[in-house]
């Protein structure tokens, strides 16, 4: 037998001659709210129905949904980090947290919840793994201050995860001569120049000005001030370096010092590297820099196959028809006869500076100045390089070890 609800005994009120029960509530913002029924069954049920809308509102106060939070919790980095880092946190949290779990409330969230959203995140780098987590951790660790929820569900997360980073190549002389001598009289060549012996990054060679390039000088140099972003494709010069050890001196070699005033007397712009219009490249257009590298590399690649007019050639499924070809060193491109498969390394920006920091060390420059003209923030950085390209060398480190061993022994035997 079903149970009899208890209905309480509401007051009672006449509006326009007729009979209502009434009754208030507080809601959310702590407004008493009348409510009138005609029957004390119906105002009941109004009641239940009105206390529960104004604990899922008040709880919606409470705790805001993830998505709702981490935005403002990025709105609130705005303030204190620099705008290339906060477009990065942007990206990061947008497309690994909010994506995965952006409509679940804050509080709601549990360590499973992230650990599971973390899977894809788990098939990138371990660098992006690791900045992942952290994001995570910082804004439950401000939700947590913030009193939005009583239990941090990221306190047992670790940041080992990802796919771990290669040791990072080097370009051998050999290689770094034919690499240049590919892109002779190309605008690539500046930029591979400055990269192998200045050692700047892709974003410190685009932002290149030429009131930063001393080449009047006694010991000619440059210094770098500036940095090349984008936003979407276009440009973004900023002041503001990475780190305050970015800021830095480098002097320049001969070839390098040449190099550059020849490029001067052609230039018609403030930028070292610039388009035809004088300006700084676009993203797209320092793509199509790079190609001249891409292009030139004897390695497979696949193209669409048109037709004579110009179009997509397609099977009988609709789908393009693609050809892939497979260069030899030392041939001509099919379809360019300017283009010879002259390279057979892979080659990125970075690999360049990282050549130039390898040739230092091998140099027997010392780690302070190699973490000076590298323009590490943290000794760390340069240390853990200094020790993979000092150190990998296992004939000399046999000689290394067998000098050690000798001395020993004879100390001993005296």
């Amino acid at each position: 037998m079903a149970r009899r609800r208890q209905i309480p005994r509401y007051g009672s009120v006449e509006i326009r001659g007729n009979h209502y029960y009434k009754t208030y509530v507080t809601d959310e913002n702590g407004k008493r709210v009348a409510l009138y029924g005609k029957t004390r069954e119906e105002l009941y049920d109004k009641e239940l129905e009105a206390l529960d809308q104004i604990d899922n509102a008040s709880f919606r106060r409470k705790s805001p949904t993830v998505e709702e939070y981490a935005e403002k919790w990025l709105l609130m980095q705005s303030v204190h980090v620099r705008s290339t880092t906060l477009i990065d946190y942007t990206s990061k949290v947008r497309r690994h947290i909010i994506a995965e779990l952006g409509d679940m409330r804050i509080a709601d969230v549990t360590q499973d919840d992230i650990q599971l959203a973390l899977v894809p995140v788990s098939k990138k780098s371990a660098s992006v793994y690791k900045s992942v987590v952290i994001l995570y951790k910082s804004i439950f660790k401000s939700a947590m201050e913030s009193r939005l929820i009583d239990d941090n569900p990221t306190v047992y997360l670790t940041t080992e995860g990802g796919i771990p980073q290669k040791m990072k190549d080097s370009l051998s002389d050999e290689q770094a001569e034919r690499l240049l001598k590919a892109v002779e009289g190309l605008q690539t060549y500046v930029f591979v120049m400055l990269g192998l012996y200045a050692g700047l990054r892709r974003e410190e060679i685009l932002a290149l000005k030429w009131d930063s390039v001393y080449l009047d000088d006694k010991a000619p140099y440059l210094t770098v001030r500036r940095a090349w972003h984008t936003e979407g494709n276009r440009p973004v010069i900023m002041t503001e370096l990475k780190t305050a050890a970015a800021n830095r001196n480098i002097p320049l070699p001969d070839c390098l010092t040449e190099c550059l005033r020849e490029t001067k007397k052609n230039s018609k712009s403030d930028y070292v590297i610039a388009n035809s219009d004088g300006d700084p490249l676009s993203y797209s257009q320092f793509r199509q820099l790079w190609k001249y590298i891409t292009t030139r590399t004897a390695k497979p690649r696949t193209y669409r196959v048109y037709d004579k007019d110009g179009h997509v050639k397609r099977d009988e499924n609709g789908k393009a028809i693609k050809k892939t070809i497979y260069p030899k060193l030392g041939e001509k491109a099919p379809h360019n006869g300017h283009v010879v498969y002259s390279l057979d390394f892979d080659v990125t920006p970075h690999m360049l500076r990282h050549t130039y920091i390898t040739n230092l060390i091998h140099a027997s420059v010392d780690p302070k100045t190699v973490q000076y003209l590298a323009g590490h923030e943290s000794s760390k950085i340069t240390m853990d390089i200094y020790a993979k390209v000092k150190y990998n060398r296992p004939d000399e480190l046999v000689q290394t070890l067998g000098d050690a061993f000798t001395l020993m022994n004879n100390v001993t035997e005296d």
